[in-house]
């Protein structure tokens, strides 16, 4: 089952500290969906007009702290 499409196109995206000027390997997210649509968008920050995810906010914690760990 698919979930309905939310609408981000007023997303404030938030980019990686780990992002170089140049956009780097990394992703972008819109933390406020969270809160909103129970959802966090993730996108890549070379293509933003691309594809998104999106994940709930303990998957995103989840992934956050074993990027942190790994890092």
């Amino acid at each position: 089952m698919r979930a309905p499409a939310i609408d981000l196109s007023s997303a404030r995206w938030q980019r990686s500290s780990y992002s170089n000027q140049d956009g780097g390997n990394c992703i972008e997210w819109a933390p406020e969906h969270a809160a909103v649509h129970g959802v966090v968008p993730v996108r890549d920050s070379k293509r933003p007009g691309g594809p998104r995810l999106t994940i709930t906010p303990a998957a995103w914690s989840a992934f956050v702290d074993f990027a942190r760990a790994e890092g």
